[in-house]
């Protein structure tokens, strides 16, 4: 046998061997943990202190991890700010930080933890993954040391990065990414651009980002739509805001919108809204957490498909405005009004009877419903709205929503107010709008936050539908559309010298959300 004809037959056994080991499905898990937080001070802690806090927090998810390998994960997400909170300043964050290198450096920290110097958080994490076979997602807070005399450089010599990182079941470094979308985070600094990360395995190509960077189109459309990863890796410190943006309507939503995988593990702390962890298909939830009431973690699981574009349930390309373009709109009710939600101004319209048939436009966004309730509650009142433009104070990101929702109380001025509990049930609906944009996210969420799996779904024309007979009451029914190409791109700080400005920005957003 030649060289030649060696290689090749070598090369050849190794794509079979890839083959047969590549697997259709895996056992995916994100466990939404409940941080245990620093004293508030407004001076730096020693980085024995730090890493002592940081470890009785890597200590839970330990266990965690163990219990989720024991049951058969392959892979595990743990929440944004897990190990150490997020109420910090540029200072006080500092103990916290290590350095963490480019995973291209091919490092297993676990069996070389002094090769990047001071990194006993990269260590104990990679012997995490390593001792127990599992891919492991953590987030934690990465320092780059820089020159202070150049342009950009902070005044204390390093850059600070809100990062996630990826080990495998070898514990080595595979991916380690850098948030770009911050939000309320003066102690971290924006990367110069987004970036977009992935790494491949044999259940798949992942791809992941942080928290606030799902509302926008770098990285998260880009990793989809250029980077055809299978599965977004999502830690997440979200804040709930009723009636659009809590956590498992939009998260399930964007998973489905963007027809994606989507594990996404948030941070528990009830006394700021922050719950909702969940296992997102393509085509409907796998499994979803919601809690209020207690300050209890929750280890997710469910069998995931690796490639889900080559699922029987993976679902068609949809025209979003295809429908509601082609027909005629349904009367316009004289007597429309306007209400707010999150800071937007919607037009509403008042669904009046038992069943009808309704247009509501706002410039050259025209929402269509169709409905049937099973009973109208006279103690309940529902309204069909609709938004297009630049969103909140900042004006920056451009919306176009379609919504039914349940008001707060039968007087309109309620009308976009969180509300959580509902009796109306509906036993026919069909939702669609005039969208300008293509991605378009659907979400119906149920009374006392919960979510609807495999009660609805999405037409190729554009139309949101219901489906297996009457639903639980619903609080909201919605196209969130986003119209990246019309956003207004304001110029990213990236330094110190502009954490005045993330601070001022941040508190505008804070604003936004309440």
């Amino acid at each position: 046998m030649t060289t030649c004809s060696f290689q090749t037959s070598v090369a050849v056994f190794a794509l079979i061997i890839l083959h047969v080991s590549a697997l259709d499905t895996f056992i995916a898990a994100v466990y939404e943990h409940a941080v245990i937080l620093p004293n508030e001070t407004k001076t730096p802690v020693s980085q024995e202190d730090a890493l002592l806090l940081m470890n009785k927090n890597i200590d839970i998810l330990e266990k965690i991890i163990k219990l989720a390998a024991e049951k058969g994960a392959q892979i595990i997400v743990t929440p944004e700010d897990a190990l150490y909170g997020w109420k910090f300043t540029r200072e006080t964050i500092f103990p916290y930080l290590e350095d963490i290198p480019d995973p291209q450096v091919a490092w297993i920290p676990c069996k070389d933890p002094h090769r990047f110097g001071h990194t006993p958080v990269q260590a104990r994490l990679s012997c995490l993954a390593k001792n127990n076979s599992i891919y492991v997602l953590a987030n934690i807070g990465d320092k780059k040391p820089c020159h202070s005399y150049g342009s950009r450089c902070p005044s204390n010599g390093y850059y600070q990065y809100n990062t996630n990182v990826v080990y495998d079941t070898e514990g080595k470094l595979v991916a380690r990414y850098h948030k770009y979308h911050l939000y309320s985070e003066p102690q971290f600094d924006v990367p110069e651009k987004p970036e977009l990360v992935t790494f491949n395995t044999t259940f798949g190509k992942f791809g992941m980002f942080t928290c606030f960077d799902i509302l926008f189109h770098d990285p998260a459309v880009t990793l989809v739509k250029d980077f055809h990863v299978d599965t977004i890796l999502f830690p997440t410190a979200w804040m709930n805001v009723l009636p659009l943006l809590t956590a498992i309507e939009f998260h399930s939503a964007w998973a489905m919108g963007m027809r994606v995988n989507l594990l996404a593990a948030n941070t528990h702390h009830v006394r700021i809204n922050m719950t909702g962890s969940g296992i997102y298909a393509p085509h409907s939830p796998k499994v979803y957490h919601y809690d209020m009431e207690t300050e209890l973690g929750k280890l997710l699981l469910s069998e995931v498909d690796s490639h889900p574009q080559n699922s029987s349930a993976y679902p068609m390309a949809v025209n979003w405005s295809a429908y509601a373009t082609s027909i005629k709109p349904f009367s316009v009710q004289k007597n429309t009004f306007q209400g707010f939600i999150s800071r937007d101004m919607f037009n509403f319209t008042e669904l009046f009877e038992n069943a009808g048939n309704l247009t509501i436009c706002q410039e050259d966004l025209c929402c269509h419903l169709s409905y049937r309730m099973l009973r109208k509650e006279e103690s309940e009142v529902y309204v069909l709205g609709a938004f297009t433009g630049l969103h909140g104070r900042r004006k920056r990101e451009y919306w176009q929503v379609c919504t039914m929702l349940k008001c707060n109380t039968t007087n309109l001025t309620t009308c976009g107010r969180p509300t959580e509990t509902a009796l109306t049930r509906f036993d026919m609906f069909s939702l669609s709008g005039t969208f300008g944009t293509e991605y378009v996210f659907p979400e119906v969420l149920l009374t006392k936050i919960q979510l609807s799996p495999g009660k609805f779904e999405v037409l190729k024309d554009g139309r949101l539908v219901n489906k297996n007979g009457s639903s639980e009451p619903i609080l909201t029914l919605s196209l969130f559309g986003r119209w990246y190409a019309k956003d207004s791109h304001s110029i990213q700080g990236g330094t110190s010298n502009l954490s005045a400005t993330y601070l001022l920005i941040s508190t505008l957003l804070m604003i936004i959300a309440l």
